[in-house]
């Protein structure tokens, strides 16, 4: 990653949220802090946060460490409503990957070099497709699907790096996504790596995104809920519930 390497990352703002030490920036900054990585060809790892990743790192203390050897930026409402609670103000933007990312690839000023990692093979195709046709500024230079054994993540790398891609944008899920980024880091020849979650699928449109409304009212969630009941159960209906009583306990102790 890199906190250390980035000549940029003193003068971001910070607070911490359970174990996890999640910046303050706007959606502006945070272009612009990519940008700036590009420029300079330091290493920047970006992670995005939302509830769920903050109780996956309260469950892994390992997840966590990996989580702050990376440049975390805040997702959702959830996130935002912690942040409230916890020091009285709310974080500037939601820098959720679905709506960053494309800001990125409309506002960074430059033409980059895009490796895509991740999803179904189909999925995948399809947001590569888009990209090419959305963004024209900007090269897809290679992709790969994420259906491959942890075992083989050196001669991914190898054939990454071959690529030089100024970003790497990781599909595959938390912690999958992180760990992948920090573990191999050393073997990435690239510039910025984030991981992106759903970020294909919802590119590709195999899944659709919520109204702007919806989102806007924080609830974006519930509409995720609705779409997929049977595998968002588990992160929504108890984690959510889970999240308030980690955050009460950040608070006042235990």
């Amino acid at each position: 990653m890199n906190k250390v390497e980035l000549g940029l990352q003193p003068w971001i703002n910070t607070m911490e949220i359970g174990p996890l030490e999640i910046s303050r920036l706007n959606r502006q900054e945070a272009i612009g802090l990519i940008r700036s990585a590009v420029l300079q060809g330091e290493r920047l790892d970006v992670a995005i946060c939302n509830a769920h990743t903050v109780l996956t790192a309260v469950d892994d203390p390992d997840f966590a460490a990996t989580l702050n050897r990376m440049t975390l930026l805040n997702d959702g409402i959830g996130i935002d409503l912690a942040s409230r609670f916890l020091c009285g103000s709310s974080f500037p933007d939601n820098l959720n990957g679905t709506d960053l990312v494309p800001d990125v690839l409309k506002g960074i000023g430059l033409s980059l070099r895009i490796y895509l990692l991740g999803a179904e093979e189909t999925q995948l195709q399809e947001a590569r497709k888009h990209i090419e046709e959305t963004y024209p500024a900007h090269e897809v230079v290679g992709c790969r699907n994420g259906y491959f054994d942890m075992d083989d993540c050196r001669d991914i790398c190898t054939d990454i790096s071959a690529l030089k891609p100024d970003l790497l944008l990781v599909a595959m899920g938390n912690p999958r996504q992180e760990k992948f980024i920090v573990q191999n880091r050393q073997n990435l020849d690239v510039k910025v790596a984030i991981g992106v979650g759903a970020l294909f699928d919802f590119m590709s449109g195999s899944v659709a995104r919520a109204p702007k409304l919806v989102r806007a009212a924080g609830l974006e969630w519930l509409f995720r809920l609705l779409q997929e009941p049977r595998r968002l159960f588990r992160r929504y209906v108890i984690g959510i519930p889970r999240f308030a009583s980690a955050v009460f306990k950040f608070r006042f102790g235990g």
